[in-house]
């Protein structure tokens, strides 16, 4: 049974939330402010927290970049909950640690179709090693049990997120991936008109992989179309400049 920590400080959320997680057979504790929910995260190990960004004591932002920094609970996934819906909003969550980002009021379906597609992702055996897939393809090889890459010669630590959208693109080496296919292969679901999602995990990893992430070489925008991984050298594709 999967253990689900809430971090909420609005009771009317909370109750319904709890109440449908555990109908849907998960085991789940509940934290009302960011201090309580840090303290629990590291005693407990759950398996996936939501956490709400509006919280009394210490804010949401604050305690997803304290779990990202804790050894012991860097790993777990974090669903945000929230009613904060502008987009900046968003990218501050994903810059912040976060690995999806719903908002309220959700329908409890989508909720749950999230946290099945993030407890999924973040099994202990990913989705690349379960398939006889591509794991290497010239200065680069991936390496499923760690997530980790080797690039260069150079051993490379990747978030879940950010290892499965590698290992996306590199499936496709050489092909321009549509942001729907991405959506639906990494993050599980087809949720509509959230690019921004894609566009700050493709941010980061340029930041770990290439030379100047401002002008990339081998993750490349395809400017309307999607994006693809080019690692034989340069071909015609603009690459994106911001």
């Amino acid at each position: 049974m999967a253990r689900i920590l809430v971090i909420d400080d609005d009771p009317t959320i909370t109750e319904l939330t709890v109440m449908n997680l555990e109908m849907a057979g998960y085991s789940v504790s509940q934290a009302p402010d960011g201090v309580k929910g840090q303290a629990l995260a590291v005693q407990f190990q759950p398996d996936l927290i939501l956490l709400d960004l509006m919280l009394p004591k210490v804010d949401g932002l604050t305690i997803c970049q304290r779990l990202r920094r804790d050894e012991r609970t860097a790993d777990i996934p974090v669903l945000v909950l929230t009613a904060l819906g502008e987009t900046r909003d968003k990218i501050e969550a994903f810059n912040a640690g976060a690995d999806d980002y719903l908002i309220k009021p959700f329908e409890v379906q989508e909720m749950l179709v999230r946290i099945r597609a993030l407890l999924r992702r973040t099994d202990r055996v990913p989705q690349a090693a379960k398939h006889a897939e591509i794991l290497n393809r010239g200065p680069l090889t991936l390496i499923p049990e760690r997530f980790e890459a080797v690039w260069f010669n150079k051993t490379v630590r990747l978030t879940h997120l950010e290892f499965e959208l590698l290992h996306c693109l590199l499936q496709r080496h050489g092909q321009t991936v549509a942001p729907s296919e991405i959506l639906q292969e990494v993050w599980g679901y087809d949720p509509q008109d959230d690019i921004e999602t894609i566009r700050v995990h493709i941010r980061h990893l340029r930041t770990k992989l290439e030379p100047d992430p401002r002008r990339p070489k081998y993750i490349k925008t395809v400017y309307g179309a999607g994006y693809c991984l080019e690692l034989n050298g340069t071909n015609s594709l603009v690459p994106d400049q911001t």
